[in-house]
């Protein structure tokens, strides 16, 4: 008997999430609820979809998860029907506002956030340790095409395309997609210039007064929401805009290239084909 609880001890899994906050289980969770997209395509792309219960409204992809209970969204899900589909764990944001009424409740809450590449990385590690699948099966795969899949992007461009100065807008705000972002990262590593600096932080919300003075060759646009560019006040001087160099990503690429998961190596060749349809335009 001893040597059998001995054992079950040994084999707990043991995890760390973005709050630092230690959590134990007793085995890998089997039925787990995701209420964030990006966790729930990297459950998914390590091959794991089977274990999902349950998905945020956002979650779309891939298109296995979409015939899962819906439990609203990642700041606002139901908890009722999260309770009643008994999960071994939920999956969410740091931000959620939810964490500790389900912790209340005495369901296991897993947070993680990524918002730069070195965040995807270790969010990507975090889950195949949670999810027990081997790092070179899972979390090492995953990051290798991301990072291969990138670095070829950036050789696909011409020297034309990396002249360009960029200005990406994630949703109305206008909230842009700083440097310092997973997105910012990318066009970084594309060798294109972001109009947002490092210090604003990764995702700021800006006075359009800013872009105006910024004057971006580029602009790309990732709000799903947005079905078409509507302009802000004195927009109408930006070089971009008066030249029709804007690249406004309809709907599924939007979910693309604003989701910090393992489709941002598809974000790359995304934002890398913006770019250099317009390299031949006039970027300075």
């Amino acid at each position: 008997m001893l040597f059998v609880l001995a054992s079950n001890v040994a084999h707990a899994l043991q995890l760390s999430d973005d709050r630092n906050v230690s959590l134990t289980f007793a085995q890998s969770p089997q039925r787990i609820i995701s209420l964030l997209p990006s966790l729930t395509e990297s459950v998914c792309a390590m091959d794991q979809c089977h274990r999902l219960v349950g998905r945020d409204r956002y979650s779309n992809h891939p298109a296995s998860v979409r015939q899962l209970p819906v439990l609203g969204g990642g700041l606002d899900p139901n908890i009722e029907a999260i309770v009643a589909l008994k999960p071994d764990v939920v999956l969410l944001a740091t931000s959620s506002r939810v964490v500790t009424r389900l912790e209340s409740l005495g369901i296991k809450v897993v947070a993680l956030e990524p918002k730069s590449h070195a965040d995807v990385r270790r969010v990507l590690h975090k889950l195949g340790v949670l999810l027990e699948v081997p790092e070179e099966q899972g979390a090492a795969r995953l990051w290798r095409v991301i990072d291969t899949s990138v670095s070829a992007a950036a050789q696909s461009l011409s020297p034309q395309a990396r002249k360009a100065r960029v200005y990406f807008e994630v949703s109305r705000g206008p909230y842009a997609a700083g440097e310092s972002s997973f997105i910012g990262e990318t066009l970084t590593r594309l060798g294109v210039q972001n109009v947002v600096p490092a210090s604003l932080g990764p995702f700021p919300k800006l006075n359009p007064e800013f872009v105006v003075r910024a004057n971006p060759d580029v602009i790309m646009v990732g709000n799903r929401s947005m079905l078409a560019m509507a302009s802000y006040p004195g927009w109408g001087s930006i070089r971009a805009v008066k030249e029709q160099r804007i690249c406004v990503f309809g709907a599924e690429e939007s979910d693309v290239v604003v989701r910090p998961g393992p489709r941002m190596a598809e974000a790359a060749r995304l934002m890398a084909n913006c770019l250099e349809k317009h390299a031949d335009r006039g970027v300075r």
